[in-house]
């Protein structure tokens, strides 16, 4: 019943958190990779040592290269991604990248188009929308018995709200990450997103669902029981398996992000921030919201 009783405190503290993320996005804006915007994707694999990658990061800047991502590739080479490269720069990438290291190769050597990475950003847009129309249209439908205090379209709308705002928040500290190491948002951060919303809306679903188990009950004894206290007493039968649940998978991405290749490492700070965020809205913010509404139609009645 804490969580439910000091509601308005756990609402305020995620209007800051949303703010804050808005802000960083507003601020600093999201990198778009060449994924979307089209560009050149270039393995490289060195014979003898590898240079650090500040190193060839600086040595790629001298030689004239912008707007550029650079990543580690397993144990001997790096991913370059960048805007088309001219046929000059093709032609001198096996000499830049030899420079103050082994002897460099191009093994590989993508161009994407601007149409193709366009269509790639539609479709990633596209994804996104008909994953959150079709979570309201399966929540709503799941809990179409459950009519009474709050009617079943708003346990989806609430779950909707829940999954914007675990949205928001991970895009907004890559914006900030884009900013501080020029991390830029590829298929690979739309599919942490993707991930991250079917994590949160599990997680919220299992609250609700212990919500509606206890209206249940509540009917068949002839119980009288303020919504508020179901509330509180279901976010509390549940509250214990949501946070092991989510520190399973935390504790499974700080691994994969200290010991996994330098090319998961945004993927993975990624999903660990949304992950938080995702367990932080089904505890602090979902079921919190149901009663407030609850509130707000008794007060209109």
């Amino acid at each position: 019943m804490f969580i439910i009783k000091h509601r308005n405190v756990f609402f305020a503290a995620t209007g800051i958190i949303v703010a804050v993320a808005i802000a960083m996005l507003a601020v600093f804006g999201l990198h778009v990779g060449i994924d979307f915007t089209g560009g050149s994707l270039v393995e490289i694999r060195y014979e003898g040592v590898r240079p650090t990658q500040t190193v060839a990061e600086n040595i790629l800047r001298e030689a004239g290269f912008e707007s550029f991502s650079l990543r580690q590739s397993g144990e001997n080479g790096f991913m370059l991604r960048a805007p088309t490269l001219t046929d000059e720069q093709r032609s001198e990438l096996s000499a830049v990248f030899s420079h103050q290291g082994g002897t460099a190769h191009v093994d590989q050597l993508t161009e994407v188009g601007p149409t193709i990475g366009t269509e790639l950003r539609n479709k990633a847009f596209i994804a996104l929308a008909l994953v959150l129309l079709c979570i309201l249209f399966f929540v709503a439908f799941a809990f179409r018995k459950v009519s009474q205090p709050v009617s079943s379209w708003i346990y989806g709308l609430i779950a909707l709200i829940t999954l914007v705002h675990d949205v928001i928040v991970p895009s907004g500290f890559f914006a900030f990450l884009g900013y501080v190491t020029g991390a830029q948002v590829d298929t690979l951060f739309v599919t942490a997103i993707l991930t991250i919303l079917g994590f949160s809306v599990h997680d919220t679903i299992v609250v609700f669902d212990r919500v509606r188990e206890n209206l249940r009950v509540n009917q068949e004894r002839n119980r009288k029981e303020d919504f508020a206290e179901t509330a509180g007493r279901s976010l509390g039968q549940t509250f214990v398996r949501s946070v092991n649940t989510s520190l399973t998978v935390v504790f499974t991405l700080l691994v994969l992000y200290f010991v996994g290749p330098a090319s998961t490492h945004d993927f993975a700070l990624t999903l660990l921030v949304g992950i938080i965020a995702g367990t932080y809205s089904s505890i602090f913010l979902a079921t919190p919201l149901l009663v407030a509404v609850e509130r707000w139609r008794a007060r209109k009645r």
